[in-house]
């Protein structure tokens, strides 16, 4: 399922020659490697890069070929219902920094765009949560946003096409073209392509054929590749999600999300809208399924519209509710992650460069305490490890017990079919293989053999 993005910007090119091979690089000694070219990998190798180091960047596909393409570009500090659940569970001083990290993020979005002047559609604009059928939760999350610093307000009015009791706008977010901002950066790195990264042992990274070696090697390949030490599977879930690009009805000056009812997306992307929604945890598709039930709700609202494009996007949601930012664990001091991005990938990627590139050159970063990944927030995420552990109790044992379902390659779960996009889906832990078993998504790294 191709994305409007790479409809409309097609292959991402690297600088490197003609006649090149990867092997060429493989006796050079790097200050970093980032396993991943999306959007997270990209900026974090760039802001590296700027500071002064070496740095490679090593992707098992393409650039942009994972969730970059499949984001709906939404730049933005509001992500749910968040804050009023931050406060409740980690305090008011760190989702406080939490608040600020994802401000300038924006900020420096913008500022890199305007220096370089690239074109990639980027515009400020509000961002809206809204309610269809309980608005009270708004009412407190602007309160709450408020107070932490962010510039929200409370309304009735959206240019939705149906009623809403209520929304939360934050004023000066923002949304771009991701894949032309990339193609923009990508012709300043080293990007090396079909590389897949089998094994990290210390400072050394093993593909099928070369090894690599760096002083500091980044993992930033959407979900952590190693699982001990880290245990990133045990401390969060992937979710699916679904948008379409349609032509041919009104734009909206604004971005939308609902908290309540249908929970729909809306944006508007250059002379399309985009609509999203239906997501589910992975490998628990639900019967309604996802592109019939966006059409229904595209009928229902914009009769007059044209699906152009239909894509779906996968996303990490660790158990607080915050990503995974910092040393990959405190057994690594060389090793370091950028993950569990939940549904915010396009924000949460700037914020992970900007840490990293302060962590790695032995800069203070304030907003460390909030994204560690050696933090402890059991209070927050204790409902979801929950539902987790259970969900990967029952995949294990259909793993053990169903010899008619193939068991996935990360850790032996039972897999589910997905008829609609013709996929084996892993409920333990997200990882999907094409009907022939080969990867689709992370974390698993070997094939399915039927």
């Amino acid at each position: 399922m191709e994305s409007l993005w790479r409809k409309e910007t097609g292959e991402i090119k690297t600088q490197r020659k003609k006649g090149e091979r990867a092997r060429d690089y493989a006796g050079t000694k790097y200050d970093v490697i980032v396993i991943g070219a999306g959007m997270a990998g990209i900026l974090i190798a760039y802001y590296l890069q700027e500071a002064g180091k070496k740095v490679l960047v090593l992707e098992a596909k393409t650039i942009a070929s994972g969730q970059t393409e499949r984001t709906t570009a939404k730049i933005t500090s509001q992500h749910g219902l968040k804050y009023s659940h931050l406060l409740n569970t980690i305090g008011l001083e760190k989702a406080k920094l939490y608040a600020k990290a994802n401000e300038e993020a924006i900020r420096e979005y913008e500022r890199l765009i305007g220096e370089k002047g690239i074109e990639c559609q980027f515009e400020r604009t509000t961002a809206y949560l809204y309610a269809t059928e309980d608005e009270r939760p708004l009412k407190e999350e602007v309160r709450v946003a408020t107070l932490l610093g962010v510039d929200a307000f409370y309304t009735e009015e959206t240019e939705l096409p149906f009623k809403v009791l209520g929304a939360v706008g934050f004023r000066n977010q923002a949304q771009f073209q991701p894949l032309q901002f990339l193609k923009a950066l990508c012709k300043e790195l080293t990007i090396l392509e079909q590389v897949k990264v089998e094994k990290i042992k210390g400072h050394e990274i093993f593909t099928e054929d070369i090894t690599f070696a760096a002083e500091t090697i980044v993992v930033a390949s959407h979900y952590p590749l190693k699982n001990v030490p880290g245990f990133y599977f045990l401390r969060q879930h992937q979710e699916r999600s679904y948008c379409m690009a349609l032509s041919g009805c009104e734009g909206m000056d604004g971005m939308y999300l609902g908290i309540d009812g249908e929970e729909l997306s809306f944006r508007r992307a250059g002379e399309y809208l985009l609509l999203g929604g239906c997501g589910h945890r992975t490998g628990r598709q639900k019967r309604c399924y996802a592109k019939a039930k966006l059409e229904e709700y595209m009928k229902k609202y914009f009769p007059d519209a044209k699906q152009e494009v239909f894509w779906a996007a996968q996303d990490c949601m660790p158990h607080d509710g915050i990503p995974f930012i910092g040393r990959y664990s405190v057994f690594t001091p060389n090793l370091y992650v950028a993950t569990g991005f939940q549904k915010w990938g396009m924000i949460s990627s700037m914020v992970a460069a900007q840490l990293l590139r302060d962590e790695i050159c032995g800069i203070r970063n304030d907003y460390s305490k909030v994204f560690t990944p050696q933090r402890l927030h059991f209070r927050a995420g204790k409902q979801e490890f929950l539902i987790d552990m259970k969900e990967s109790i029952k995949g294990m044992s259909r793993g053990l017990f169903n010899r008619e379902a193939p068991r996935c390659t990360h850790l032996g779960c039972g897999l589910h079919w997905n008829r609609e996009e013709e996929s084996w889906d892993c409920s333990c832990h997200g990882s999907r293989f094409d009907k022939n078993g080969k990867i689709l998504d992370n974390p698993a790294k070997k094939d399915i053999r039927f």
